[in-house]
């Protein structure tokens, strides 16, 4: 009768130099809150599916993070945000692409998985499925933020599109843009996984650019062998494939979950340049969180109490 968990918050060049000791502290503590949701389903017998989709609704409702309510601006000046999750018991996965009104994404992932025999639904259709169901939707004030319209302004004005996690190549390392995808996965008392990931995407991004986070397999993925959610350039982990490679590593080649991890995030996607990281649990409850870059904002906790709450 055992339980792991695990989230993060976004992978990138998070310089110590600039996280103000109370910027640091307020971090942590909604790290922490998500991180005592998720394990309060897992701790009173409730699924794992339950545990993530509620530790990633308790981050989109942060505007810390770039997910939900933080979400980042277009180049237009609205939001447009994905989210997936995924069932590793029944291999059911559901996600949503380019959303804007829906207050919680994750919430319209899991209503595709459940309420359609789709996998993935994009706007404006995934909105209108939100809507007919009654989910919360929240009008463009809701998710407006000084800080994200701020760096919006400086992307423009720069005349590139700023990553979600990590600084664009030509640019200086710059942490305010360093507030990311967040995601969460588990293993339930029942030995079942699941993941689940949510994002605002890339700030000034334009033609309804998708990353990785509602692509089953590249950002998000589930089986009965691991949970993986991703964070990072996007692109890079859809080349690689990065959450499914790593089930296929340790599927084909009997490798460990660390391993694996490693194998991915270190061999393959940091040198082509995909910088981030990603948060993993397999059918032991082992726990890898394993990033390339400066920084992750992630938490971590299991059944015997020990966890912790990081960011270098």
């Amino acid at each position: 009768m055992n339980y792991s968990l695990a989230i993060h918050g976004g992978a990138g060049t998070i310089a110590r130099a600039s996280l103000t000791p109370e910027a640091e502290k307020n971090y942590r503590i909604a790290l922490q809150a998500a991180l005592q949701t998720g394990a309060a389903v897992l701790a009173g017998g409730g699924p794992a599916l339950d545990a993530v989709e509620a530790a990633v609704r308790s981050l989109e409702d942060c505007p810390l993070f770039n997910a939900g309510r933080g979400a980042v601006f277009t180049h237009e000046g609205h939001h447009e945000m994905d989210a997936a999750l995924m069932d590793g018991h029944s291999g059911r996965a559901g996600a949503v692409a380019g959303v804007r009104a829906v207050q919680n994404p994750i919430r319209a992932a899991r209503l595709v998985m459940e309420a359609t025999e789709h996998v993935l639904l994009a706007y404006p259709g995934a909105d209108e499925l939100a809507r007919e169901h009654g989910l919360p939707l929240q009008p463009p004030a809701y998710f407006f933020t000084e800080f994200r319209h701020q760096q919006l302004q400086e992307a423009i004005a720069a005349g590139r599109m700023q990553l979600d996690h990590a600084s664009a190549p030509t640019a200086p390392a710059d942490p305010n843009w360093k507030k990311g995808t967040v995601g969460a996965v588990a293993r339930d008392q029942h030995g079942h996984l699941a993941a689940a990931t949510s994002t605002g995407g890339m700030t000034n991004k334009r033609y309804a650019r998708i990353g990785d986070t509602p692509l089953i397999g590249a950002g998000t993925w589930a089986d009965a062998r691991c949970a993986i959610s991703c964070t990072g350039h996007g692109e890079y982990f859809i080349r690689a494939v990065a959450a499914h490679d790593i089930a296929c590593l340790m599927e084909y080649k009997n490798l460990s979950l660390a391993e694996a991890c490693r194998i991915v995030v270190h061999d393959k996607l940091a040198p082509a340049g995909g910088e981030g990281g990603l948060i993993a649990v397999d059918a032991a409850g082992n726990l890898a969180l394993p990033f390339n870059s400066e920084g992750m904002y992630r938490a971590w906790q299991d059944a015997d109490g020990s966890g912790e709450v990081a960011i270098y």
